[in-house]
Parts: C-alpha cells; sequence; structure tokens
C-alpha cells in the first residue's frame, strides 16, 4: 500500500469509528447493548471455522442460543434462539424464532387466518416460554454463531417434517426459485 493509500486507509478508520460512536449513542441502551454484545461475540468467534472450536455439539432439530449479529430493519438479529434444520458443508440452516406473545398468537397453525411465516411450536423442552418461528428469515450460519444447545425437536416428528415442507413451499413460492 503506497503512502497516500495508507493516509486514505487511516482516514477511512478514523470516520468509521466517529460515525459508528455517534450511531451507537443514538441508540437506547438496551440498542446500545445487543449491537455491543454482537460485535463482542464477532470479535471473539470470527477464527473459528465451527462451533467444534468452541467444544459445542450441534444436530438438526437442536434449538440454539444463537448470535446472529447486527441486522437491517425487518430481519432476526442480535441474540436470539433459532431451530436447526440443516447441517450442509459445515453450515447450518437456521430458523429464527421469538415467544414473543402477539407473534404467537399471529400463527399460522393458530388460527384461521395467521401469519404464514409463523410457525407455533409450543413450549419446547428446556424453553421458558412457548415459541414460533420466523419461517421467512431463515437463512445459513457458521456454527460458530451457536452459543448454546437449549432444547430438541426431533427430525422424525410430524411438526419437524411439517417445518420443513413449509419452509419448502415459502422458498419455492418465491418469484426467484421457480
Amino acid at each position: 500500500m503506497s503512502e497516500y493509500d495508507q493516509d486514505k486507509h487511516c482516514d477511512l478508520l478514523e470516520s468509521y469509528f466517529d460515525d459508528y460512536k455517534k450511531y451507537l449513542l443514538s441508540l437506547s441502551k438496551g440498542q446500545q447493548r445487543k449491537e455491543c454484545v454482537s460485535g463482542y461475540n464477532r470479535m471473539k468467534r470470527v477464527k473459528y471455522w465451527s462451533c467444534d472450536a468452541l467444544n459445542i455439539s450441534v444436530e438438526v432439530g437442536d434449538i440454539c442460543f444463537i448470535e446472529y449479529g447486527q441486522v437491517f430493519i425487518n430481519e432476526a438479529g442480535y441474540q436470539h434462539f433459532g431451530l436447526v434444520v440443516s447441517q450442509f458443508n459445515h453450515k447450518l440452516l437456521v430458523v429464527p424464532m421469538t415467544s414473543n406473545d402477539e407473534a404467537v398468537r399471529q400463527a399460522r397453525n393458530v388460527i384461521d387466518e395467521g401469519k404464514e411465516h409463523l410457525y407455533y411450536i409450543g413450549k419446547v423442552e428446556g424453553l421458558n416460554k412457548p415459541s414460533v418461528l420466523f419461517l421467512n428469515d431463515c437463512k445459513f450460519i457458521n456454527s460458530c454463531r451457536i452459543i448454546s444447545v437449549n432444547g430438541h425437536i426431533s427430525p422424525r416428528s410430524r411438526m419437524f417434517k411439517e417445518i420443513c415442507q413449509c419452509l419448502k413451499e415459502g422458498i419455492s413460492s418465491g418469484a426467484v426459485v421457480k
């Protein structure tokens, strides 16, 4: 890198640090905490290829506490639970979830006119409250994002198979995947 580029690089870092500090200070204390915890989790885990380095074993059907990272509006992020529906080439396909009462009441399998993207899984052993999955927010993650394994839904169960079918239908009904 030339000296000129190095100067630009230092300016970029300074500008980013200043802007990020202003951004953090504009948030509520709760949001600041989420941002900082996610940032620290990334710094600590970014070098790991998988959760094996953290002595965490994850199986399909596990409900895990996951570091999803920083987010945009209408995405699951920060630290949330999620259901592992698949493992593929050192990555996990996970479906984020919530125990928010309003979301639970609006799930597709709770009321006739329920929201298609919400799937009720009830109160799974190891969790404190009934929960729903955000079917429209599934994504592949590096397994080092797993913080803990807290529950399990058997992949052979009717519910797990139905969840996978709902995911397939949701993905294949999109205009991009026809």
